[in-house]
Parts: structure tokens; C-alpha cells; sequence
């Protein structure tokens, strides 16, 4: 059986999937690569296939009609075999030092006494033009390379979050707990990093600068204007990790208390689209919001209205917003995003 399962999502990848996956390659035999074809239109089929003869071990290829990154993914899950399992999207790329230290804490974990539910890892924000690499790391929040639980989880500050290029997840764990995302709807990232926690009883974070997140393609999810285009998604999302949180009684103190911290940044950052759209319109949607969120979990509201960044983002009258777009910028600047 193969020890890592990865996913590589693609749609029109033609111009940068392959340097995806030349620098997944060099997992050898240990890992399984599937690239799933979501319906493209360009030479992405043709690209996968031709990897899929050269490495007939190591790549697997799914064409499917075209549904979406989280479609993508359910294909990738759906048809793993590895223990773990991880995506790649296909316009990021992987550090080879970190890949395989990886692969051998995965090796080491398997052969231990305990069964390890999440592999938690660094990610560098790969931004166009960018002096400096912002890289997301962990080390002053989780214990390093040991096994750990939710008790042992330290205060993690504002934008420190566990995003979906950090983790790698046990396949069987995303299984049995029925994961499955939304089809044709953008950043169900989040879902992935959001649904599967509280089945997460054990984790392992390994303080190595693995995934490579690009940012700088005018098209791409998290470009602002096009986050303001695609709004309607954004919230949806939010919804549906409303309602997924609500889904669980969530035991454990720190990881509710985390998940409420994921669900505040998630709906301060589609509260300062809506208020960037500037309509009509887009405030009474970021008025619904809320609304929705009240009506599901009045507990929920309370802590997210009252938060922080809860509190800013919802300053009345045009001055308010002005100070709320402000607070946004600086954001914007600390987290890299495009």
C-alpha cells in the first residue's frame, strides 16, 4: 500500500501543471500521484496521460466532466489508496528537502504505536514579486515533531490558520467521516480544512517549509477582484461551514474554540468583500449573513459579532466601513494574499 495519496486537481493546467508534478515525482514508489483531468479544455488530458505512461506506478489519471475543485477532489479521495492523503493544486508545487522529510515522518508514524489522524507541515506563499516569502508556520503554537492532541494545542493568533496546503490528512479518517465537497463552487479549501476537525483526535506537526503556494495569476480565487466577482461562493461556503460546525457537539474545548477562530476569518473576509462591492445589493447580502448565522447559532453569532474582527467589520455608516476597509489593507499586507 502506498504511504501519501495525492491529489492534483487540474482545469486548463497546460501552462504550469508540469512543473506540479516533476516535484511530486521524486516521492518514488512511496506515493500514489492522481491527477484528475476536471474537463479541461487545452492539453491537460494529453500532459496527464503521457505522465501516467512514463510513471505507471507512481500516476494515476481520472477524466471526468467538468465539476469543480471540490468535484476534483472527491475524485482524488475516491479513488486513493494510499494511508494519507494530500492535494496539490495543480499551479503549486512542492519543496524536495521537505517532501521527503515528510515522507519519512509519514513512514516513521505509521510504524509507531499510535495512529496519527492529521500531518501538519509549513506553507510558503509563492507571491509574484514578492521581496520576501511569507511562510505560515506553526512552531510557536503546536508541539514539533511529536504526536499530539487538541489539549496540547497552543494559543494560535489571528491568520494563523491550518489551511488545506498544510495538511495531509488519514484517508480512512476522510472516508468513514463522509467528507465530500460541494460541486462547481471556489474556495472549498476551507471546507477541507474546516469539516474533517473534530474526527481529528491525533495529530503530528513536522516544522519543514513543504508546500508551495503561487499567488499572482490575474484569474486566480483569491485575486480581490475576483473574490468581489464570485461572492455568492464565498458565502455559500460560509454557510456551509455554519452549518457543518453546527453538524457536531464538538467536545473539545480548543478545537471548537479554533474552529470559531477559522469561521470568524472566513466571515470578516466576506463581510469586507461585500462592503468593497459597495452596492445596495452586497450590503443587504452581508446583512443576511448574519442573519443566517444568527438563525442556525445564536451561540455562534454571539462569539462572532462580538469578536475582534467581528467588531470591525461591522463599524456603522460609511466611516465605519472606511476604518473596516483600512483594517482589511493591513491584512491584506500581512497575509499575501493577491
Amino acid at each position: 500500500m502506498k504511504v501519501l495519496s495525492i491529489a492534483v486537481p487540474c482545469y486548463n493546467s497546460e501552462a504550469y501543471m508540469e512543473k506540479c508534478i516533476h516535484s511530486l515525482l521524486p516521492g518514488g514508489e512511496e506515493v500514489e500521484i492522481i491527477i484528475v483531468d476536471d474537463g479541461s479544455k487545452d492539453r491537460t488530458a494529453e500532459i496527464a496521460d503521457a505522465f501516467a505512461a512514463k510513471y505507471p506506478s507512481i500516476v494515476k489519471v481520472i477524466h471526468q466532466e467538468n465539476g469543480g475543485h471540490g468535484a476534483a477532489v472527491n475524485a482524488g479521495l475516491k479513488n486513493a489508496t494510499g494511508l494519507y492523503f494530500k492535494v496539490v493544486d495543480s499551479d503549486d508545487w512542492v519543496n524536495q528537502e521537505s517532501y521527503q522529510k515528510i515522507l519519512r515522518s509519514l513512514e516513521e508514524l505509521i510504524r509507531g504505536p499510535k495512529t496519527v489522524d492529521m500531518l501538519i507541515s509549513n506553507f510558503v506563499y509563492e507571491k509574484q514579486g514578492a521581496a520576501r516569502k511569507k511562510v505560515m508556520q506553526y512552531r510557536h503554537c503546536l508541539p514539533v515533531s511529536q504526536v499530539f492532541g487538541w489539549n496540547e494545542v497552543r494559543r494560535m493568533p489571528k491568520g494563523k490558520y491550518l489551511l488545506m496546503h498544510s495538511l495531509i490528512y488519514r484517508t480512512k479518517l476522510l472516508l468513514d467521516s463522509g467528507f465530500e465537497l460541494p460541486r462547481h463552487t471556489f474556495y472549498v479549501d476551507n471546507l477541507f480544512a474546516f469539516e474533517p476537525l473534530p474526527y481529528v483526535e491525533t495529530m503530528c506537526y513536522i516544522d519543514t517549509n513543504f508546500y508551495r503556494y503561487y499567488i499572482g495569476r490575474s484569474d486566480q480565487s483569491v485575486n480581490e477582484s475576483v473574490m468581489i466577482k464570485r461572492i455568492d461562493q464565498q458565502l455559500k461556503v460560509n454557510r456551509l461551514m455554519v452549518e457543518a460546525y453546527n453538524r457536531h457537539a464538538i467536545m473539545n474545548k480548543k478545537c471548537r474554540k479554533y474552529m470559531i477562530s477559522y469561521l470568524d476569518i472566513i466571515t470578516t473576509i466576506s463581510s469586507i468583500m461585500l462592503i468593497r462591492a459597495g452596492t445596495p445589493e452586497a450590503l443587504e447580502k452581508k446583512k443576511k449573513l448574519l442573519a443566517f448565522i444568527r438563525a442556525k447559532n445564536p451561540s455562534l453569532y454571539f462569539s462572532l459579532r462580538h469578536s475582534m474582527l467581528g467588531h470591525v467589520m461591522n463599524l456603522p455608516g460609511r466611516g465605519g466601513r472606511k476604518l473596516s476597509v483600512a483594517a482589511y489593507k493591513i491584512a491584506q499586507k500581512f497575509y499575501g494574499f493577491n
